[in-house]
């Protein structure tokens, strides 16, 4: 039987103890990492989490030996890529991946990176007089040239493709230009939670797009519960208002007197009554005196004759209307709810 060197059972244990004292176990990955850099990350973390750097065969023996009480956790032994390490946090895995994000930097490439997008050369000029530099960019197809006494590239230019190997001349040509393509950063491949591994795929959210979500289903929510009749704390003002106005349309429509129909009611009979005579104005004794007057002292409308309080296509508009602001409620609701 072979002998485990004991410094490998102290790692094993203390990677044991430190699974069972958080919440959240993250495996991240931290291959071309600069220790400087490295260390700065780290310092950003202080007090939010602890990262533990082993060996990846101790890392599994932890794990396997933590799966009782951690359900599911030996999952993350499938997402150790490159030179993996465990985080350590109680911070809820979203904001762990967002804040490791965050703290990425760009960086020179080097010889043999392998970028997650295409690398471009941008359009414009490059500061430099014509020299050396000229034929270097020409020789991995940019197109520059001489304009002004400086070299100039003549349109944007794809030097490396995602997912191909930089090469030695085109890290010189960058590193000249003063580009710098690379995300330096802890990658975050996946993270534990209460039985759930969550890989990075679905740890990326895209908070625009996710507020938008958000609001467009609570307005829609809004909309069905205002629809249908259906009160809540948000919606009741609403239902009420719309409801207020289609009694107030019927009474009016069905010309039934109310303390709030009353006064329109008698206006529209009205303004009807003096577009009737004005229709017949010009027929001799057709009109007594004080209707004759009336009829002087009205105001000029461009409006057609009244037939009815309400047709049908006011009674759509005004419906439009409600609807309106139905949704300007479910705007102020939103203000509300997301600020």
């Amino acid at each position: 039987m072979a002998h485990v060197a004991e410094w490998k059972k102290k790692e094993v244990k203390e990677l044991k103890s430190l699974i069972d004292s958080y919440e959240v176990i993250g495996i991240v990955n931290l291959l071309d990492i600069p220790a400087r850099q490295f260390q700065k990350m780290r310092q950003s973390l202080q007090g939010k989490a602890v990262i533990r750097m082993s060996k990846k065969n101790l890392i599994d023996l932890a794990f396997e030996d933590c799966n009782d009480k951690k359900e599911n956790i030996i999952d993350l032994s499938n997402h150790m890529n490159g030179q993996p390490a465990i985080v350590f946090t109680d911070m809820n895995p979203f904001k762990l991946f967002k804040i490791l994000e965050s703290s990425k930097t760009s960086a020179p490439a080097k010889e043999g990176n392998v970028p997650d997008s295409d690398i471009v050369v941008p359009e414009g000029n490059t500061g430099f007089e014509p020299g050396p530099l000229l034929g270097d960019l020409q020789q991995v197809g940019i197109p520059a040239k001489i304009d002004k006494g400086k070299i100039v590239v003549s349109k944007d230019h794809v030097v490396v493709k995602a997912g191909e190997p930089v090469s030695k001349q085109v890290v010189n040509m960058l590193t000249r230009l003063d580009i710098h393509p690379m995300e330096v950063g802890i990658d975050l491949q996946a993270a534990y939670e209460e039985n759930t591994v969550y890989t990075s795929d679905l740890l990326t959210v895209d908070d625009e797009k996710t507020l938008a979500d958000l609001q467009n289903a609570f307005l829609q929510a809004f909309n069905l519960s205002v629809n249908a009749g259906i009160p809540t704390k948000e919606t009741i003002v609403a239902i009420v208002q719309n409801a207020n106005s289609k009694s107030f349309n019927l009474a009016m429509n069905a010309s039934i007197l109310t303390s709030e129909t009353t006064e329109s009611l008698i206006a529209l009979v009205n303004a009807e009554m003096l577009a009737l005579a004005s229709a017949i104005s010009d027929k001799e004794g057709a009109l007594d005196d004080e209707l004759l007057e009336k009829l002087s002292n009205a105001p000029v409308s461009t409006e057609p004759v009244v037939e009815e309080t309400e047709d049908k296509e006011e009674a759509e508009d005004k419906e439009e209307a409600e609807e309106e602001e139905a949704e300007e409620e479910a705007a102020a609701g939103l203000g509300a709810l997301f600020g």
